[in-house]
């Protein structure tokens, strides 16, 4: 067997770098809008050969050439590897070269001392996430832990529910949770559980320091391995008997409690 050198080892970093930066999108709609916002940035465009060219296939074609942007053609097995969700993908896909996505480790690689992030936990509805996503843009959040499992992915309804500020916000990809924030903590990071039955409220937190806020599952809340790591506990103070927020609600109010 012979090993990778140096060069080769450097050159498969570069490009494993690159493709974990892409955000890969899906369906006809959502796919024309994006060719349709010159702001974003494409890579590529994907086209299942068993297509029937109606109105959109043809619109979108159109807009891939005029924007010089490379179109390849699988069949539909091929394209549902790159869709990941061969029952909605309707034979399109798009890579988009976003700067601000991309793994936690190339966040962490920038040794950033002062940050928030939000961190989500089995957020499974997918309007709950494209509002998290919505809320965390306008207030001005550094970023989103997405992790892979566990959690709604991209998907038409999440770019529908984010009016578009999915393209705009710093989205932080990793395999599992856990491991990630595990990884945080270590660099120095507070990771701050929501609890009603927390001493300090959310307006009580300083800021000044590398702070990642975790959102639980809508119905179960922080997984037992998350909360475990969690180094603060903070609560959102309720009146009339309310007991909780929609998470969504709960995301814009830690992305905001610095500046109104």
């Amino acid at each position: 067997m012979v090993e990778d050198s140096p060069q080769d080892s450097k050159e498969y970093l570069q490009k494993r770098a690159f493709y974990d930066s892409l955000l890969t999108i899906y369906g006809r709609k959502p796919v024309l809008e994006a060719l349709e916002d010159l702001t974003l940035p494409v890579h590529k465009l994907h086209l299942a050969s068993s297509n029937r060219r109606d109105q959109l296939i043809a619109r979108i074609e159109q807009l891939a050439t005029e924007r010089k942007i490379e179109i390849a053609h699988w069949d539909r097995k091929g394209l549902s590897r790159i869709s990941r969700n061969a029952r909605q993908d309707q034979g399109v896909a798009l890579d988009l070269a976003l700067p601000h996505y991309g793994p936690t480790d190339a966040f962490l690689a920038e040794e950033r001392k002062d940050y928030e992030l939000l961190a989500l936990d089995g957020i499974t509805n997918p309007q709950n996430l494209g509002m998290i996503i919505r809320s965390a843009c306008a207030g001005g959040s550094d970023g989103i832990i997405l992790p892979r499992r566990g959690c709604a992915q991209i998907d038409p309804l999440v770019i529908k529910a984010s009016t578009g500020t999915l393209f705009k916000t710093r989205l932080l990809r990793c395999e599992k949770l856990a491991p990630a924030l595990a990884e945080f903590k270590q660099r120095g990071a507070r990771i701050c559980g929501l609890s009603s039955h927390a001493s300090a409220t959310l307006s009580e937190l300083g800021g000044g320091e590398p702070t990642i806020f975790v959102l639980g599952n809508e119905t179960r809340g922080v997984s037992d391995d998350v909360a475990a790591l969690c180094t603060h506990q903070v609560r959102i103070p309720m009146h009339n008997n309310v007991e909780s927020l929609n998470v969504a609600v709960t995301a814009a109010l830690i992305s905001f409690r610095k500046r109104l």
